[in-house]
């Protein structure tokens, strides 16, 4: 109860007539007047009635004390058990609190992180959202459930915003042990077909002595060496980077007895490849109008180093001109095809016939380049057809079509096959669509015997326009048309040449993106998305394999001619595989050096400074034969001053919150007239006698 005062008039009057009346009353008393002792009593009252004191009465209730309860549900707690002794501990502990009504729990549940972050367990960030609508006084404690591998538990020297006990209880068993491998350091980029460094290390947590532990190592599905490593000591590799873009090392290293788990078990580095400058040499049989074309392309390219020669002086035009008076340069011929032909990723013939430039041994060295991994692309024109085509050399053994020596003199516009729909060569060329073809038309093509290999253009009547087809470890592509320059110089509104002719050179140089069986998956947050690119039909279901082992059946949607996708949200963070037909693929969903796989024993460690600071404990869940023991709850006044290792001490609030309050005026209504018209009267009656 608390008094307080409402005058009737301001202070300042009210004092002024206390000070006048105090004076009266005083000198009254001094005197000795008769009554002045009641007179004085009834300029008190009449002054107190003016003052109008109030008695105000506030109605509280307690609040009650708020205890935050942070569970831990990151993919770490899957492992031995530890959510069964979760969920139980859990379910108890919420029993045990319950039974204090004055006691409010808070059960926040913390995963792995967001999709944008490295998967890892941060609990005392769940712990301040779930209270950062509490004063800090009602907070009486934070009850970690988890396997004690938190992440971000800020130091000790740091504030929490609460002064209340920290308690841990730990899933898991005691003397846990596990093997682990990790990526000390590795690049991100290298040049491909050269050799890259890195260095793993094997670890084994725990009391375990797992001795020597042997490493299977992958390299984009595909194992390239088996390496012996001591537990504790970093361990070099070596490798060649084999291809442009996303290459995934995979490395595995053999459980030990009775590990944790065997997850992190396996660790993966991707690392993009990158191409140096292509050497691409292009030979043009004699000048025309589309060797512009080719030119102008590839060295626009930025990436592409370019050889070009054009046959300007063949044998026959020899008017015995002394060498020394040419201007033209000698045709390199045993320098290009003997010497450094393995030095070329490209070799283009455009309008090239045999007329004795080449000696015939050196087609033979050509096809055996093919043969070996290189890439060929023949531009046939009018010539190909005639008596010096190099169908008729050695050159004939890698090609995958031969000319039947006719010429197709007929306008036609050049559309897709059925397998060109789908082949990424030219699938979703820009103008493909319609009908006719919004391009440009061409007027003649080399007829052909039928080709090896995918045809993914025809020409007029269905006549074989672009050949691709593989020889060996090699590729070779032939477009039996020399008017792609049509579409170069904009007739009837062109064509996507530039489109066309990069993509079937970066398919012969065996650009991955190109392949025409391919199987592609890629993360994007916690979801994964596959792909599966095909020329045949439906391929059916692709298998998923999750890093926990379990596997799962995905269906695959068409969503363009020989392209299948499917989406499928995660729920675990790792290396899944992909599998569909006989093609396998990785992907690595999460950050790959993420903190949830680092370590998987469970440890009481990292939460013991905070308990010991704040005098609350932290104990295992369960001993060593699983049976799950909770500490009872002792709610305590004031603050915790005494560790407990038995009990739960929570600091009970003494907050209250106003829900309302009761005011009374002393001198006013009934009681106040009737206290002044007692004084009054008494007055006049003294005053009477």
């Amino acid at each position: 109860m608390t008094i307080d005062f409402s005058p009737l008039l301001p202070w300042p009057y009210l004092a002024a007539l206390a000070l006048v009346a105090a004076t009266l009353a005083a000198f009254g008393i001094w005197r000795g007047v008769r009554g002045a002792w009641l007179r004085a009593a009834a300029l008190a009252a009449f002054f107190l009635a003016l003052a109008n004191p109030v008695l105000f009465q506030e109605e509280r209730e307690p609040l009650s004390t708020i205890v935050a309860v942070v569970v831990d549900r990151s993919q770490s707690q899957d492992n031995d058990g530890r959510r069964e002794q979760t969920d139980r501990a859990l379910a108890d502990l919420n029993e045990r609190l319950a039974r204090f009504p004055q006691v409010e729990t808070r059960v926040v549940e913390a995963k792995d992180g967001e999709e944008t972050e490295a998967p890892s367990t941060k609990l005392f960030g769940a712990l301040a959202t779930a209270i950062a609508d509490v004063p800090p006084a009602r907070v009486g404690g934070a009850i970690f459930i988890t396997d004690g591998q938190i992440h971000d538990v800020p130091d000790i020297n740091q504030k929490l915003g609460f002064e209340a006990p920290i308690y841990g209880l730990i899933t898991g068993k005691p003397d846990e042990v596990d093997r682990r491998i990790e990526i000390v350091n590795a690049p991100r980029f290298g040049i491909v077909g050269e050799q890259q460094r890195l260095t793993f290390r094997v670890v084994d947590d725990g009391a375990a002595n797992g001795g020597s532990a042997e490493v299977t190592i992958r390299l984009n599905g595909n194992e390239i060496a088996t390496e012996h490593a001591e537990p504790g000591t970093d361990v070099p590799f070596s490798f060649t980077v084999p291809r442009g873009g996303n290459n995934i090392l995979e490395f595995e290293v053999n459980p030990i007895a009775g590990e944790v788990t065997e997850v992190n078990n396996r660790a993966v580095h991707v690392l993009d490849g990158i191409r140096e400058n292509l050497r691409v040499l292009l030979v043009s049989g004699e000048p025309h109008a589309g060797e512009r074309a080719w030119r102008n392309l590839l060295k626009s390219d930025a990436a592409v180093d370019l050889v070009h020669f054009t046959i300007l002086r063949p044998p026959e035009k020899q008017d015995g001109t002394p060498i020394n008076e040419l201007s033209l340069i000698a045709f390199p011929t045993r320098e290009l095809f003997v010497d450094k032909i393995s030095e070329f990723d490209l070799i283009i013939f455009d309008r090239y016939q045999h007329r004795g430039v080449l000696p015939i041994l050196y087609y033979d060295n050509i096809a055996q380049y093919v043969q070996n991994g290189g890439a060929l692309l023949i531009a046939a024109g009018p010539e190909h057809a005639g008596d010096d085509s190099i169908a008729a050399t050695p050159l004939s053994t890698v090609l995958p079509a031969n000319p039947t020596g006719v010429m197709n003199e007929k306008a036609f516009f050049p559309r897709l096959s059925e397998e060109g729909k789908k082949h990424p060569v030219t699938r979703g060329l820009e103008g493909a669509s319609s009908e006719p073809p919004s391009w440009g038309r061409w007027f003649r093509t080399v007829d052909v015997d039928r080709p090896l290999g995918q045809t993914v253009m025809e020409g007029a009547d269905g006549k074989p326009l672009l050949v691709l087809n593989r020889v060996g470890k090699g590729r070779v592509a032939m477009l039996l048309s020399d008017q792609g320059w049509l579409w170069a110089r904009g007739f009837e509104g062109g064509g996507p040449h530039i489109s066309l002719y990069r993509r079937t050179a970066h398919w012969l140089m065996q650009e991955p993106a190109l392949e025409e069986e391919a199987l592609t998956a890629r993360a994007l947050g916690r979801t994964l998305e596959i792909t599966r690119q095909t020329i045949e039909g439906d391929p059916g279901q692709a298998t998923l394999t999750y890093p926990s082992g379990r596997t799962q059946e995905i269906g695959l949607t068409e969503r363009e001619p020989g392209l299948y996708k499917a989406e499928v949200k995660t729920d675990e963070i790792g290396l899944f595989e992909v599998a569909n037909d006989e093609l396998t693929t990785l992907v690595h969903v999460g950050n790959v050096d993420a903190p949830e796989f680092k370590a998987a024993i469970s440890t009481e460690e990292k939460l013991k400074p905070w308990a010991e600071k704040t005098k609350g404990m932290v104990r295992r869940l369960a001993d060593a034969d699983g049976a799950v023991d909770l500490p009872t709850i002792l709610p305590v006044r004031g603050a915790v001053r005494v560790a407990d290792d038995q009990r739960l001490s929570l600091r009970m609030t003494d907050e209250t919150v106003l829900k309302g309050v009761n005011s009374l005026s002393l001198f006013a209504g009934l009681f106040g007239l009737a206290a002044l018209l007692l004084l009054i009267s008494a007055m006049w009656y003294r005053e009477g006698r």
